[in-house]
Parts: C-alpha cells; sequence; structure tokens
C-alpha cells in the first residue's frame, strides 16, 4: 500500500467520531430554509477540552444567512439531476491525479463498521460501490430522502453551494452559527452538558465503539430536522454528521508560521496530505471517546475520501 493511502487510513481507523436510520417518534422538521444571522464578534475556540480548539480568539462576523438543516438526500439529488455531478466516490481516484492518494483508487468511501470487540481500533472500512446513494455499500439498505447526505468531499460540498447560490461556511461561521448565541457555553444549549443530550442531539451512548445504547433513538443518522433548533432555529448543528467547512485545517488557532508551510493545511497524523476543517461531531462521538459534539470542537479531515459520517450546509452574505 502507498504511503499516503495507508496514512488516510490509519487516521480513520482512530478516529471517532452506519446502518440505515432508526425509527424515532419525533416528526422530522423538513421545512429547510435560509436563516439569517446578523453577525457581530464572539468567542470562537475553547480551553477546556482539546488543544486544537486553543486558544481562545475574538472574531468578528459581517451579517450572513445559513441553511437551517444538513444538506438532504433529497436536496442533493435535485442537484445532481441538474448537473449531472459525480461525486469523488462516484469516480475513484487515477494514480496520476495528483491531488489523490498516489495509486488506483476504485470508485469507493469510508464506511464505519462497529467492531467486535473495544480492542478493535479497525472500524473504518474503504468500501468499493459506497457512495451518497448506497451509504453502506451497494449490497446493503441505508438510503433515506430525509437522511443527511454523506460520503461528500470537500469539493463535492463546495459544488453544490455554488449550484444552490451560496458557499461552504468558513470555520467561525460556523461556530458563530452552532453557539446560537450562546457565546463562551460549552455545549449548545444552557441546560444540557449530559443530562438529557439524547433529546438534543443524535450522539453515541454505551460504549465506544462497540455498544450502542440508542437512548436517543437512533443507532446511526437520523433524517434531518429530529432534534430541536439551537437559540439561532438551526438544527443538527451538533451530533449526527460532522460538516465541512471552508477552512484549511491547522492544529491551533494561532497560525503562526504553519500556514506558509503548510498552505494545504496540516495534521501531524497525515503528513503532508491536505486536509480541511470539520464541525459538530457525529452519531460516532461519545463523551468517553470523542467529546466532539459542541461548537467550539474541530477535527481535520482529508480531501481525498468521503466517510458515512460527513455532510455539510451551506451560507451565503446576506443580502443589502
Amino acid at each position: 500500500m502507498q504511503p499516503r493511502l495507508f496514512l488516510i487510513l490509519t487516521f480513520f481507523g482512530l478516529m471517532g467520531c452506519e446502518g440505515a436510520t432508526d425509527p424515532k417518534p419525533n416528526k422530522p422538521q423538513t421545512n429547510a430554509r435560509w436563516t439569517a444571522l446578523s453577525g457581530g464578534c464572539f468567542e470562537m475556540g475553547e480551553t477546556r477540552i482539546y488543544r486544537e480548539e486553543t486558544p481562545v480568539v475574538k472574531i468578528c462576523l459581517e451579517p450572513f444567512e445559513i441553511w437551517s438543516h444538513e444538506i438532504s438526500n433529497k436536496e442533493f439529488s435535485a442537484f445532481v439531476n441538474a448537473t449531472g455531478h459525480k461525486t469523488r466516490a462516484e469516480m475513484g481516484w487515477n494514480a496520476s491525479d495528483t491531488r489523490g492518494p498516489g495509486i488506483d483508487v476504485v470508485p469507493s468511501s469510508v464506511v464505519f463498521v462497529s467492531p467486535e470487540t473495544p480492542k478493535n481500533l479497525n472500524w473504518w472500512k474503504l468500501t468499493a460501490g459506497a457512495n451518497w446513494q448506497n451509504p453502506l455499500g451497494p449490497e446493503k439498505d441505508g438510503f433515506e430522502f430525509q437522511a443527511p447526505v454523506v460520503h461528500i468531499t470537500r469539493e463535492d460540498a463546495a459544488a453544490y453551494a455554488d449550484w444552490a447560490g451560496g458557499r461552504l461556511p468558513t470555520e467561525a461561521e460556523w461556530e458563530y452559527a452552532a453557539r446560537g448565541g450562546l457565546n463562551g457555553a460549552l455545549l449548545s444549549w444552557s441546560e444540557a452538558e449530559n443530562a438529557a443530550l439524547q433529546d438534543k442531539a443524535n450522539t453515541w451512548e454505551g460504549v465506544f465503539p462497540v455498544i450502542n445504547s440508542k437512548e436517543d433513538g437512533y443507532a446511526s443518522v437520523a433524517p434531518v430536522g429530529s432534534y430541536p433548533p439551537n437559540g439561532f432555529g438551526l438544527y443538527d448543528m451538533i451530533g449526527n454528521v460532522w460538516e465541512w467547512t471552508s477552512s484549511t485545517y491547522y492544529p491551533t488557532h494561532a497560525l503562526g508560521e504553519g500556514a506558509k508551510l503548510y498552505p494545504d493545511g496540516y495534521d501531524s497524523a497525515q503528513g503532508d496530505i491536505p486536509v480541511g476543517v470539520i464541525k459538530g461531531g457525529s452519531f460516532l462521538c461519545a463523551r468517553s471517546y470523542c467529546y466532539r459534539y459542541r461548537p467550539a470542537a474541530r477535527q481535520p479531515q482529508d480531501l481525498i475520501f468521503g466517510t458515512s459520517h460527513i455532510g455539510f450546509r451551506i451560507v451565503r452574505d446576506k443580502a443589502e
């Protein structure tokens, strides 16, 4: 195996953060819409949890609008029908493509497969035929129109955003939106830390990665809008699926010379592989392993492969 591909798959093996959606009595909110945010200044980052969330920095944003839900399979289908777009998972890679892993890779994407024991760290599998229409692979069910679209690279997400008249949010815009007006709070809800979290977001309950008690109603992805909105009226900013931003990843908010040395981003676990910022955590995030279902949480994601737990939403500049 080529070193670059090995690094990517090794990182997936350690990354915490599928199955078909499970029934839940809450009726999903499907009236997706643009939601206007007034902008302003806030404190981005967190000092209490993971080092990569530091330092806390003051950020000021212009007004913008953000899509109220994660982009769903139904919405992505409209884009594909209108444009004929093929996702990277559907195309694979040629060894000659300098943006890829350096070897030929058949059309495929990375799927979460729960191991039999907690000692087994290989819970990610590069699965031939897995893509947004076949989230578990071509031989398994799992596609639902109201589920968030997954197996999407940042390039795929940006293409959708351009078609829809928007763009991907910056990390700062995303975090501001996820806070829902609670500047400095650890979570997105003032009344919830651990208690009642299952009523707020789709995360992992139980012993990750082998036992999920499904106290929140789902073992895997939930339909968009299955949980209450935050203070800005935005759904699923926390949990369910990670979301792409347009920002390049560095292991701190204090970039220094790092941005000049590594213009495509840097993560020590992935070497020279270009990496972007994903936010919000997913249904695979558990307090004991991946305490990243928080506005300030952030994680690097390579730009080469999609996965079964990463989606996106879009923003646009607010009209004058």
